[in-house]
């Protein structure tokens, strides 16, 4: 079960563009990302409809949210949690990214401000990334078993 559908729109594949990644993003209410970073990719992110709340910094200490008409950047390496901050609501965004390669680089040790969902985001970037749910109890296992 993914918490968000993800569309892409220009990509290497379909046009030829070496550099870009542009598509949507329909982020259902009240999703959360653990924190990652994308690597050296530049992403932009314009917000259609509802409300993302976006925490960065190397311990989520920084928070913003944006509404519809909103543009939100996002640098290369910078640590960070995406939130659907409404309960209700779908989140859709347009996402571009400095690249056509999908970088997701999940941060285990940055502990998230608010706790993601059980559910992975399955999409080209990041379905890559580990199952953190079952990190954490593996890590819990093992720290009890000590």
């Amino acid at each position: 079960m993914s918490n968000q559908n993800r569309a892409a729109a220009i990509t290497f594949a379909r046009t030829g563009a070496k550099k870009l990644w542009a598509g949507t993003v329909k982020i259902h209410p009240d999703a959360k990302t653990g924190a990652h970073h994308h690597g050296h990719l530049e992403s932009i992110i314009y917000v259609v409809k509802g409300k993302a709340r976006m925490r960065w910094g190397s311990s989520l200490e920084f928070v913003a949210e944006a509404g519809p008409g909103d543009f939100i950047y996002v640098p290369p390496w910078v640590p960070h949690q995406e939130i659907n901050a409404l309960k209700d609501e779908e989140l859709e965004c347009v996402l571009v990214r400095s690249d056509g390669e999908a970088v997701a680089v999940n941060l285990p040790d940055v502990e998230a401000v608010e706790k993601p969902e059980g559910v992975k985001w399955i999409d080209p970037t990041h379905a890559n990334l580990p199952d953190l749910e079952g990190m954490a109890e593996e890590i819990k296992a093992r720290v009890g078993a000590a």
